[in-house]
């Protein structure tokens, strides 16, 4: 049966999330601020969850209904077909969000919903009482300007958590940033790659998991894969999934002048299965110098607000700056929170995309 989809990601992201979709042969995709919705089948579930590398979850879009009160929520809600997704044993538990509406209360929105999907599934299986002792389905609703969409979760833990980055150092970066870093930069595998701040090591990791096209999700479990009402061959996309990975000589490089830094990182990408095709260091970025006449650079230096303070950081920049001018043939992309940063590091960028890393404003400048 055909669904549609809504993929959540981080804003800025919108455009990378959109093109993979529709890579992965996916319909009617189209953006808003934040979402990303398409169409597509049961089987794309598995997809979309092991595949996308920038999406931060998958969820079903089980409708829309105006919800200007309570008992308007409550009516459109319960004429949903939950019965669709949710067996009669199904748990599922609410949460979400409200903004610019005129119901303001969360724990009212989550019980005036939970009430309606109970009567609803209560209705469609005859049951005065639900078990709810079976699988979990997250439901979620979004209530923004007085319209309530309702979803329910495929993913579990957000796609972001690729399960290779237990080990931490400070300030990490989330894994679909990283990933959209490197596709925004333009790196597919071909060339010189390299971070000089690499950190926990996150933007080599998903430049080497990109080069290698091996899927993002490939070793870790998604909610959906205990929903018995779905009829799903996960492992038949996981090895679709694997069947399309690449197999040649990278060129990436990643340093940082913390050596526990360096040490966590290439602990993070044995996890990830591509120690091997990353080049590690311990190194200064305010020397830099590699081997080769250019390539492109990705990285996330330290932000003034959390590592150190925004003097140093812009200190730091600037003579990153300078170590750059002897070596023109490197393209250098830096995602920063200072969006004074090209001051520091001495030249105007090409371009500079709005993106956030979690919470936090960040300009991607490109030189």
């Amino acid at each position: 049966m055909e669904l549609e989809f809504c993929a959540p990601c981080l804003f800025g992201l919108e455009g990378p999330v959109g093109n993979e979709l529709r890579h992965m042969g996916l319909k009617d995709v189209r953006a808003q601020d934040g979402r990303v919705y398409f169409k597509g089948t049961e089987r794309d579930i598995a997809g979309v969850n092991i595949r996308s590398r920038f999406a931060e979850r998958a969820l079903i879009v089980v409708g829309r209904t105006q919800a200007g009160d309570f008992d308007s929520l409550f009516e459109g809600v319960r004429a949903m077909e939950w019965e669709r997704y949710i067996p009669r044993n199904g748990a599922f538990p609410v949460k979400g969000y409200t903004h610019d509406s005129a119901i303001t209360s969360m724990p009212a929105l989550q019980r005036s919903i939970n009430k309606a999907v109970a009567e609803r599934l209560g209705g469609a299986y005859g049951l005065e009482r639900l078990p709810e002792t079976g699988e979990t389905y997250q439901i979620q609703f979004a209530l923004v300007r007085n319209e309530a969409t309702l979803y329910i979760d495929t993913s579990g833990p957000g796609l972001h958590k690729r399960g290779y980055r237990p080990t931490q150092v400070e300030a990490p970066l989330r894994e679909t940033l990283a990933a959209a870093l490197v596709d925004i930069a333009g790196y597919r595998g071909r060339g010189d790659m390299c971070d000089p701040f690499c950190g926990s090591g996150t933007i080599a990791i998903e430049a080497a998991l990109a080069a290698k096209n091996r899927a993002p999700g490939i070793n870790r479990t998604f909610a959906a894969e205990s929903w018995r009402n779905f009829k799903i061959d996960w492992e038949g996309v996981r090895e679709e999934a694997r069947a399309r990975e690449f197999d040649r000589d990278y060129r990436i490089m990643a340093s940082d002048l913390d050596p526990e830094a360096v040490e966590a990182a290439r602990r993070n990408a044995r996890r990830a299965g591509v120690e091997k095709l990353i080049r590690f260091s311990v190194a200064d970025a305010r020397k830099f110098h590699l081997p080769t006449d250019g390539g492109i650079i990705v990285t996330n230096p330290p932000y003034g607000e959390r590592l150190m303070d925004l003097r140093a950081a812009q200190e730091l920049m600037g003579d990153f700056g300078r170590a750059m001018k002897d070596a023109p043939g490197w393209q250098v992309n830096i995602i920063s929170s200072d969006l004074e940063l090209e001051r520091s590091f001495g030249r105007r960028a090409k371009k500079v995309r709005k993106l956030y890393n979690g919470m936090i404003k960040c300009g991607y400048f490109m030189f």
